[in-house]
């Protein structure tokens, strides 16, 4: 679970086991592990490694042949008999390089950390290989020395240590471990119930099958035309549908997104918005559950991430599939967050303090909904360095939201939250130009910055993004003032926020796995500038730059 914001300021658990460093191991396809070396060349013709955008029938027929060749894919990577591939996703740049995505089994196991990317030129010619895990899977038995109840047992005890109400295990299963060192036999188990603040618990704890101890966890919950009169937002329009005499909150023309009401209930998928003349909302909050602003809020949210991203992108919807997830308003009672789920595919929001105070801005919209896309796409641990990244992720986009909106009632700008005023006295929850300005988050990158909690990690990168986009140094953008330092005192000169959005999205869905670190990110994101401008252009001197200002190198 990746809720907006941690409510209370602590760092994440200690792991048995550290976090994998999760570096990209880039081969060529037939040979052993070699040095990574960026994809595309000085000579690679501006944005023509962006992705294309694919019909649905393209993407599943690529999909379907990359499944067909899986075996002997398997084969030509070096992969060990027991080990078989299968598709997550494919993705095909302008220049006709494909990226595709796999999930890696073991005698028919999954392996957690398995993940892998096979890159393949226009040509059909090998491109390399992009590895979550540097080490061979192999296991010297698949027989478990300790029971599927010890390790559930375990897994509740570690989420009642955090706090969580209502604990429940749905069982444990056998999986291959590979996060982290030397690949085990373990399990998986997943406890539901709540977690400390009320928000819904999808709490994953890996156990070593042999010995029993705790491998890893991380939380599977992410946070963050009709006439609406949103909150935040002003007067807006939104499609909607009419169903007999009766207008519906459901976005027919983004994937069928619908607008729910939980009328502060915590489960359940709530009941569809309707309205009789299609103008939908007040302007104002209200504490009443049949309020109809916070589901304007929610619903204009989804249709301008959806627009982003399809515009800035060509990805249609979060699964790249043009399917719409559905929202969700009127969580809890005075729930003071937001979340994304994957396993309902939805978007849930909380009324704040007293009910009257809905976190539903666009920045939350794109936040939170952007974990759908690294969920589907990457896949970063919610845990250690790589749940930072996967945080920063998040508000990266979701400030790519807010720009592309153009909104007047909410500008364009580089803080996180600024509206919704979580900390009561008009402060933004987060600033990505000096992020520890939120008394918590990380300005630059050092040895403890894995043990933070993932909204205050993720600072590092933001405070990257920030950088390659605007550059370093004292300016005031859309009236808001900024001013980034840099760890190494260097003066850093921003590119512009529309390349480094390129950029980050295309080390994300081409070249991040599971486990990427910043030192991984970084590596990915001088790939993804060089694939995209070339190894010798004015962008990817930028991309290291930013990164040794944030003390990455």
């Amino acid at each position: 679970m990746s809720p907006l914001y941690a409510r209370h300021k602590r760092t994440t658990l200690a792991i048995a086991t550290a976090v994998a460093a999760g570096a990209l191991l880039s081969t060529g396809l037939a040979t052993s592990a070699s040095a990574q070396t960026p994809a595309g060349s000085a000579a690679a013709k501006p944005l023509a490694a962006a992705p294309t955008t694919l019909s649905a029938a393209a993407r599943t027929t690529l999909i379907q042949k990359a499944q067909a060749r899986a075996a002997e894919t398997a084969q030509q990577i070096g992969l060990g008999a027991k080990e078989k591939l299968v598709v997550k996703d494919v993705v095909k740049d302008v220049d006709g390089t494909v990226h595709t995505r796999y999930e890696r089994t073991y005698a028919g196991l999954p392996v957690l950390g398995g993940d892998l990317i096979v890159h393949t030129a226009k040509s059909g010619k090998a491109a390399g290989v992009t590895k979550a895990a540097k080490s061979a899977i192999k296991v010297a038995s698949l027989k478990p020395q300790i029971t599927a109840a010890k390790a559930e047992q375990q897994a509740v005890s570690t989420a009642k240590t955090l706090g969580s109400a209502k604990t429940t295990a749905d069982g444990a299963r056998k999986v291959i471990w590979a996060g982290s060192g030397k690949p085990v036999l373990a399990y998986e188990t997943v406890v539901g119930g709540l977690q400390d603040d009320g928000t819904p618990n999808q709490l994953h704890v890996i156990t070593d099958a042999a010995t029993g101890k705790k491998l890893f966890e991380y939380q599977g919950i992410e946070n963050a035309t009709g006439t609406g009169k949103s909150l935040y937002s002003g007067t807006v329009s939104l499609n909607t549908n009419l169903s007999g005499s009766t207008y519906q909150l459901y976005d027919t023309s983004r994937g069928g997104h619908k607008t729910y009401n939980l009328a502060h209930k915590t489960s359940g998928t709530g009941t569809l918005f309707t309205d009789a003349d299609n103008v939908w909302g007040t302007g104002s909050a209200s504490s009443s559950s049949t309020d109809q602003t916070a589901a304007v809020d929610a619903a204009y949210g989804a249709q301008e991430t959806w627009d982003f991203y399809k515009s800035t992108f060509g990805r249609s919807g979060i699964k790249n599939n043009g399917v719409g997830a559905y929202s969700r308003v009127h969580y809890g009672n005075s729930y003071v967050n937001a979340f994304w789920d994957d396993s309902c595919f939805c978007m849930t929001y909380g009324d704040g303090s007293g009910n009257t105070h809905p976190l539903t801005s666009l920045d939350v919209a794109g936040h939170e909904m952007s974990h759908g896309v690294t969920s589907n796409t990457a896949g970063l641990n919610y845990s250690g360095e790589s749940g930072g990244l996967n945080e920063a992720t998040s508000d990266i986009f979701g400030t790519g939201v807010e720009f592309y909106a153009g909104n007047s009632s909410d500008i364009g700008d580089y803080l996180i939250g600024e509206e919704i005023d979580i900390n009561g006295d008009g402060s933004p929850l987060r600033y990505m130009d000096k992020p520890s300005k939120d008394g918590g988050s990380a300005d630059y990158w050092s040895s403890s910055v894995g043990s933070k909690d993932v909204h205050y990690s993720s600072g590092v990168a933001n405070h990257f993004f920030y950088l390659l986009s605007e550059g370093s140094g004292a300016k005031t953008i859309n009236g808001v003032s900024y001013n980034s330092p840099t760890y190494n005192g260097s003066t850093v000169t921003g590119i512009g926020r529309a390349k480094a959005l390129q950029i980050w999205y295309k080390a994300l869905t081409t070249y991040m796995t599971s486990t990427t670190n910043y030192k991984a990110a970084r590596t990915a994101t001088l790939n993804a500038a060089s694939a995209l401008y070339g190894s010798t252009s004015a962008e990817y001197t930028a991309v290291a730059a930013a990164w040794s200002a944030v003390n990455v190198s």
